[in-house]
């Protein structure tokens, strides 16, 4: 059976590509400190420009790694997510003030997701972006608190996962739900077509 690499530890994007009926395998660094220090955002760099960058890195590790452990071949994709306010990019919260003071900068807002994607099938490498909008309500303390302590912001670039109990906070989005939550569908499968992959 036809299958892909997913170099990624991010249950949501497995599930997205369940939903597409893609058959995956897990290529997962042995080192998790180094796989988070390529998420380091660099001086003055844009949103944009960074998932792009961080995507790449991502990429170029796993067919490292694919190589180093022999494995059958098989296309590999990435991917990263970013939110950004403005040109001010949140990445994952280390803490639950952290977490909170994210939450209360989105607090009636509208903020960016941007994830890229990445696939690499044999020597073709492809890349696409997507890059969807959010207006989050107006949360007043209790509100922060409570989603706080249910720590589902945990490892969640922004503080919250809108597939979660933050989908109450959400007034409305422009752009891609798979995309948000971490691996946009449509432009992950057309990189599969692209790729000439058939599963």
């Amino acid at each position: 059976m036809s299958f892909i690499y997913l170099a990624s530890q991010s249950p949501r994007r497995r599930q997205l590509l369940d939903q597409l009926g893609v058959a995956h395998r897990l290529l997962l660094p042995d080192d998790h400190e180094a796989a988070e220090a390529l998420e380091a955002v660099q001086p003055r760099e844009a949103p944009r420009a960074y998932v792009r960058r961080v995507t790449r890195l991502k990429l170029e590790a796993a067919m490292r790694r694919l190589q180093a452990a022999g494995l059958d071949p098989a296309p590999v994709l990435c991917a990263d997510t970013t939110v950004a306010l403005g040109t001010h990019i949140l990445g994952k919260p280390q803490d639950e003030r952290e977490a909170a003071d994210m939450l209360r900068r989105l607090s009636g807002r509208t903020h960016r997701v941007i994830t890229a994607v990445a696939l690499q099938h044999g020597d073709w490498r492809g890349e696409a972006l997507s890059e969807s909008r959010v207006r989050v309500a107006r949360l007043d303390e209790a509100m922060v608190a409570a989603y706080v302590a249910s720590d589902e912001w945990r490892g969640k670039a922004g503080g919250y996962a809108i597939q979660g109990r933050a989908a109450a906070f959400i007034e409305r989005i422009s752009g891609s739900y798979s995309g948000i939550m971490g691996l946009p569908l449509f432009e992950t499968a057309s990189l599969l077509r692209q790729a000439a992959w058939s599963g």
